[in-house]
């Protein structure tokens, strides 16, 4: 028997199989290796993702750009100090129509780049939507809030939106990050470049120092308590779970499992 690749028909059989709904939201974190070689790739992708969903459905993709910060931050690579200042004169203002994600995959991006999508407008943990409640979705963003109450993370769980990992673990859950607004986790100062009234600006505030490092653990722990959906989406291992449930038992978690800074 042939070993036939996926294609966008036979993703939203797996799709629909796995319990996605049409009408629903979801988030997706994904890997297009890992659900395989498919005729259109990252475009049949998403095709078979909003067909399942239908016109009252809603697509979210992560599209954070956390390049746009404090050069002496980073380390992969890290830069010259003698570079820094530099970076922070020279860094183009985040503009949601052009500034690209970073390293989230080719799924995420073709999202962000479909016809009809909006973006919310953080400069520096911005999502993209396609779908009946995409421009809700997206509306409201703090500065203060990257991944908090008033972002389109707390919007998700108010409207009830299930997480979809597709071929991708817990370890890139940003749901996970919402709780860290809750548990509480401490804050610190984050810098980036945006624009203003005044226009182009270097700008520095302080929000929730968030991190994903023990969310495989985290994970983990969450899967066997919950309402959980997992299978095969093309060649990828895929979960969905909703967005509520995942944040709550994330809060408790934390509470226990990190130490207090």
């Amino acid at each position: 028997m042939t070993d036939l690749p996926p294609t966008r028909a036979s993703l939203a059989e797996d799709l629909t199989a796995l319990g996605l709904r049409a009408g629903e939201t979801v988030i997706v974190h994904s890997s297009l290796r890992a659900v395989g070689w498919v005729p259109g790739g990252r475009v049949a992708v998403v095709q078979s993702l909003l067909e399942v969903l239908g016109p009252a459905g809603t697509l979210v993709v992560p599209a954070q750009t956390m390049d746009n910060s404090d050069p002496r931050h980073w380390q992969r690579p890290p830069v010259p100090e003698s570079w820094w200042p530099v970076i922070r004169e020279q860094m183009p203002a985040f503009d949601p129509a052009l500034t690209p994600p970073r390293g989230l995959g080719a799924v995420a991006e073709a999202v962000r780049t479909w016809p009809g999508a909006v973006r919310s407008d953080h400069p520096q943990a911005s999502f993209a939507a396609v779908g009946a409640q995409a421009a809700d979705l997206m509306a409201t963003h703090d500065l203060e809030s990257h991944l908090g109450e008033r972002s389109p993370l707390g919007a998700l769980e108010r409207v009830g939106a299930r997480v979809l990992l597709l071929g991708v673990g817990f370890d890139v859950c940003t749901a996970f990050h919402l709780a860290e607004y809750r548990a509480p986790v401490p804050k610190t100062e984050h810098s980036c470049a945006m624009l203003t009234a005044q226009g182009r600006e270097w700008v520095t505030y302080t929000d929730v120092a968030t991190t994903s490092d023990d969310f495989a653990q985290l994970g983990a722990a969450y899967e066997p308590t919950a309402t959980l959906r997992r299978g095969a989406v093309g060649k990828a291992d895929a979960r969905l779970f909703p967005v509520a449930e995942a944040v709550a038992f994330a809060v408790g978690w934390l509470r226990v499992n990190r130490p207090p800074a």
